[in-house]
């Protein structure tokens, strides 16, 4: 545990929580987050996760973009189903992207982790990507992930960080169920 390590899982828990209350406040702190989690994991050594920091920045941008346009006059933001072609498109693109992250990184860097790292990534980008177009079923993506990300972290010795996940599944069932509550006429 390192002093890194402690104000990333703050930040990120913090940007978590307001993202799942859909304050815009979120994409701020989101972003710090990211350039703390970047840093640490560069010293660990999960580079896939690096990378996915740096690609988490570029997303944070966009959604802060995103949810500007689809706020209501009175600032709150809309949520949206997802289309099940949707689904389908994202997780197959989630599963070609953990591949080709996974080959690269296994036969390039000395990576930890290279294939549960990089299909965690992969995957994590289709469930930001949902979330900066403000679909509650970014959340169940989230949690899946989320959960495998503590036991990655308990391996790599990142017990604040596993801790800080394991918060985020509890954090991503909150928001998807807030979120659900948002769209009319859901029953999903």
């Amino acid at each position: 545990m390192t002093p890194l390590e402690i104000a990333a899982v703050l930040v990120s828990f913090t940007g978590i929580w307001l993202t799942a209350k859909r304050r815009m406040l979120c994409w701020p702190v989101n972003l710090m987050a990211c350039a703390l989690y970047f840093k640490l994991f560069l010293d660990v050594r999960l580079y896939a996760d690096m990378v996915l920091q740096a690609l988490f920045g570029i997303a944070i941008v966009y959604g802060w973009i995103s949810w500007q346009r689809g706020a209501r006059d009175d600032g709150a933001i809309v949520v949206e189903r997802l289309p099940a072609r949707a689904v389908v498109t994202g997780l197959a693109i989630g599963a070609a992207g953990a591949v080709a992250v996974g080959w690269f990184t296994s036969r390039f860097t000395d990576a930890a982790l290279p294939w549960m790292d990089s299909a965690l990534t992969s995957f994590s980008l289709v469930a930001q990507y949902w979330t900066a177009r403000r679909h509650a079923e970014s959340w169940l993506l989230w949690i899946a992930v989320d959960i495998l990300y503590v036991g990655m972290f308990v391996v790599k010795g990142l017990m604040p960080t596993a801790g800080l996940y394991a918060a985020m599944v509890v954090l991503a069932v909150i928001g998807y169920r807030r979120w659900r509550q948002t769209v009319p006429g859901w029953r999903g």
